[in-house]
């Protein structure tokens, strides 16, 4: 497992499925500034801005203790002793604390150090009850725990000190600082043996770990000024400890195959190392040649784009605001990320056998990767530049991988073709060069979008326009038409996969359809709040998928123009939407930095509905046969299963014309069970408001209130509210009848009356 912390939670991820199987979370929801792991990884103590410590059964995802942290301000530092009994805190208040996490009390505080203490750490030899801490005088303090004195402070580093590692023997230590330093101390004589100079310039963070005779260091460097040309932003290096000897250094496979690497951890267990770049993600480099096994995106900005990859859409490619793209496996959620564009990468699209797929940037360049079938990975086959501004669409040919058609905020639309042996492998980066070049609007370019038999081509601007040309010709693209009708700019221009009409989104929030044959508008969608950033066609052509700023994505039914579902798993601009090959999941990327893969799940419903109609069938035949056996108990039970009041008020009617009916209704309702009552209250509360069923519901009330112990029948689910709304409908029916009464004794007075007068 790799424990990261992600503002106010902790959360634990799988290594071998990418999965995050727990997360621990603050109940008042401050940010988590430092956290430790005990070593026999049972207890996880987080510390947070309330200046409060909890300690977690992760596992569970409980806390089982928390307590008050001393410190005067937030903590920076903690760290286990080896034995997981003990618990160093360091502060940015310069003081230090120690705590028995089995006892549960402070054992230690430490003073003597000036400014925040970023660095604590045990001495593997829990016998020597020595603790190492840094602090911003840039000096190494070494701790005896025995007098609670600081023994020494070990100089040598002139910028602050970013690592700590011992050797096995625990004799040595070697320690790294911001200084591009690495010095190697004997902790016999307390004094440096050696000092390496890493010779980097402009050193943003360095780390070390020893593993047997060996120092690995992680070496990033900040980008270089403009008049130098750059260099790789992270190189892991093995250094021999005796002689302070760099013994390997990582080849990187391309020039661009670069990340500024963070943090270095060793796995031995596994023979891996666990490194985190400044983009955060994790990356997992097996020993001793240093592969790359595995890599983990841990926070991916804003989405710009993301479509499915591979056999069977095994993979979704992510472009988000960054110029490396990352290639997703969604089995395993582990991360491929590729590195070939300079600037914010914009808009993908895929080939139709989804193996090969292109993107372009904001660097105003284009390229075509390929993904290998067996391993999975992905490499650059082909580039391409020419636009005089940033590129902002790209569309794939669908017939086959003939070429790709980009479009730029410099107005024009380019045609590229690509190489017939693009997809060959060890023939490098083919360079491509546009066929055609076409100033295809007045304004920045948004969309771009191929036919289905690649003889159409469609694009979108912010002009408010849509315009459709012809790609059959080996010349110039000719104009066919224009598609005028939206108020705002249009964002996404796609074709039907089976009839001649094409759609389109817009800023104006409407989705419209257009013909092919006359350019008028055939349908106008309207339902968002805000702009209609993507539109595709799904269900073989018969329903539309669309994405906006106001973070939902709704499903319309062509034919009737209705919206028959909206999804709101999103809660900023969804940029990214694409729909799977086999048409049975969709993936979607948004401003908030989620990715989500949905299901169609509209075959599995209809399958529960009709399994449930016709279980309803089946038990209202089997009430219907129980009604006429005269079996009521069964017949109750079974209307009140159903949830349907009439039916229940069906089989109170047949009791009550039974012989006994006032004793067979008694016995009937009190051999239910307590929910089955519960059901009946309820149910009655509904009957008593219509006049002609009114009697009924009094009728059940009497059998209910007459044997049943009022605090028994108040502890029934919602009982007051049932009975608090019986009493004015009753209070009504009483009335009503009152005057029923009233009427009839003077219509019976009147009969009387009218006999004697016709008997004389």
């Amino acid at each position: 497992y790799i424990f990261c912390t992600c503002g106010s939670r902790v959360t634990v991820l799988e290594i071998s499925t990418g999965k995050v199987v727990h997360s621990v979370e603050h109940d008042d929801q401050e940010d988590i500034t430092s956290f430790a792991l005990s070593c026999d990884d049972e207890l996880l103590v987080t510390a947070s801005r309330a200046l409060l410590l909890k300690q977690w059964d992760w596992r569970q995802a409980q806390c089982t203790r928390s307590w008050r942290a001393i410190h005067t301000v937030p903590v920076a530092s903690m760290t286990f002793d080896s034995t997981s009994t003990l618990l160093a805190t360091g502060g940015c208040d310069g003081t230090i604390k120690l705590w028995d996490v089995v006892k549960q009390y402070c054992t230690h505080n430490l003073k003597g150090s000036s400014g925040v203490i970023h660095l604590v750490q045990f001495h593997p030899d829990i016998s020597r009850l020595q603790l190492f801490s840094s602090s911003l005088d840039c000096g190494i303090r070494l701790w005896d725990l025995r007098s609670s004195q600081c023994v020494c402070v070990l100089q040598s580093h002139y910028s602050a000190v970013t690592s700590l590692s011992f050797s096995p023997d625990g004799g040595t230590m070697v320690s790294s600082g911001r200084d591009n330093i690495c010095t190697v101390w004997d902790l016999e004589s307390r004094k440096a043996k050696r000092t390496v100079p890493v010779y980097e310039v402009r050193l943003k963070w360095f780390a070390s770990r020893i593993v047997p005779n060996l120092c690995l260091c992680v070496l990033p460097h900040s980008p270089p000024p403009p008049s130098l040309s750059p260099s790789p932003l992270g190189i892991l290096r093995v250094w021999e400890a005796s002689t302070a000897r760099c013994v390997y250094t990582q080849t990187l496979t391309t020039d661009a195959d670069s990340r500024s690497l963070m943090y270095l951890l060793h796995l031995p267990a596994s023979s891996r190392l666990a490194t985190v770049t400044a983009e955060h993600n994790i990356l997992l480099y097996q020993l001793p040649d240093l592969t790359t096994q595995q890599q983990f995106v841990g926070y991916s900005d804003e989405v710009l784009d993301v479509k499915f990859l591979g056999k069977d859409d095994s993979h979704i490619v992510v472009a988000t605001n960054s110029s490396q793209l990352k290639v997703f496996d969604l089995l395993t959620n582990s991360c491929q990320i590729l590195y070939g564009h300079t600037d914010t990468v914009f808009s993908l699209d895929v080939f139709k056998k989804g193996f090969l797929f292109a993107s372009c940037a904001k660097d105003r360049s284009v390229c075509v990767w390929q993904m290998d079938s067996g391993s999975g990975q992905v490499c650059c086959v082909a580039r391409g530049s020419g636009h005089s501004n940033a590129v902002g669409s790209i569309t794939c040919s669908k017939m086959k991988a003939s070429f790709i058609v980009s479009g730029s905020q410099d107005c024009t639309v380019k045609v590229w073709d690509l190489p017939a042996d693009v997809t060959a492998t060890g023939l490098g980066v083919h360079q491509l060069t546009a066929r055609t070049t076409e100033k295809a609007h007045e304004k920045d370019v948004n969309s771009v979008a191929v036919s289905p038999n690649d003889k159409l081509l469609a694009s979108g601007s912010q002009d408010r326009t849509a315009k459709l040309w012809s790609l059959a010709g080996e010349g110039n693209l000719g104009l066919l038409g224009v598609f005028r009708g939206h108020r705002r700019g249009v964002w996404t221009v796609c074709f039907s996969p089976v009839d001649q009409v094409l759609a389109s989104s817009s800023a104006d929030g409407t989705t419209k359809l257009w013909s092919l044959q006359d350019f008028s508008c055939l349908k106008t969608f309207e339902g968002h709040d805000a702009s209609v950033l993507k539109v595709i066609f799904v269900s073989r052509g018969t329903q539309l998928l669309t994405s906006g700023s106001d973070g939902l994505v709704k499903l319309w039914t062509i034919k009737t123009n209705e919206c028959v579902k909206t999804l709101d798993g999103h809660q900023d601009k969804v940029w990214g939407l694409h729909g799977s090959r086999r048409d049975d999941r969709m993936v979607t990327g948004s401003a908030d930095s989620n990715i989500t893969v949905w299901v169609d799940v509209t075959e599995v419903e209809l399958a529960e509905e009709q399994a449930k109609r016709e279980d309803q069938i089946l038990k209202q035949q089997e009430l219907f046969n129980l009604l006429q056996e005269k079996k009521y108990l069964k017949a109750l039970g079974l209307a009140i299963s159903l949830d349907q009041p009439h039916t229940v008020l069906t089989v109170i009617k047949a009791i009550r014309q039974a012989e006994d009916s006032s004793e067979l209704l008694e016995k009937t309702v009190l051999k239910l069970r307590v929910d089955q009552k519960e059901s009946l209250l309820q149910y009655c509360a509904v009957w008593n408001t219509n006049a002609r069923n009114c009697q009924d519901a009094q009728v059940v009330l009497q059998v209910l209130l007459t044997h049943v112990p009022p605090e028994e029948l108040l502890q029934y689910q919602g009982a007051r509210n049932h009975l608090e709304g019986l009493i004015p409908y009753t209070e009504r029916h009483m009335q009503r009848i009152g005057r029923l009464l009233q009427a009839s004794m003077f219509l019976n007075y009147m009969w009387q009356k009218m006999r004697v007068a016709g008997g004389v």
